[in-house]
C-alpha cells in the first residue's frame, strides 16, 4: 500500500523535499539497509539539481517494494512533518 501512496504523491513530494531532508532521508534509508552506500552516493553525485535528487531517491525506493516505501514515508514523517502533513500521508 505504501508504494501506491508514494506513487500518488510523487510529484508533490519531489517538489517539496529540501536538500537537507533528502540527505537525511538517504542516511536513514542507508541505516535501514533500504539503500546501499553506492546507491546513496549515486543519488547525490549523479543528480546536480535538488528536484532530480528527490526524483531519483523516490524512484530508487519505489523499485525496492512496498516495505521500502513504508520506511521512506515513516522517515519522512520524522524528518519533515510539515511536508508529511501537507501530502496528507496520515491516511497511509
Amino acid at each position: 500500500m505504501a508504494d501506491k501512496v508514494l506513487e500518488r504523491v510523487r510529484t508533490e513530494l519531489k517538489d517539496s523535499l529540501t536538500d537537507s531532508v533528502i540527505k537525511q532521508l538517504l542516511d536513514d534509508l542507508n541505516d535501514e539497509k533500504v539503500l546501499g552506500e553506492e546507491e546513496v552516493e549515486s543519488v547525490l553525485q549523479q543528480n546536480p539539481l535538488r528536484a532530480d535528487r528527490a526524483r531519483c531517491l523516490i524512484d530508487s525506493v519505489k523499485k525496492k517494494g512496498p516495505r521500502a516505501c513504508q520506511i521512506l514515508l515513516e522517515k519522512l514523517q520524522k524528518r519533515d512533518e510539515n511536508v508529511y502533513d501537507k501530502l496528507q500521508l496520515d491516511d497511509f
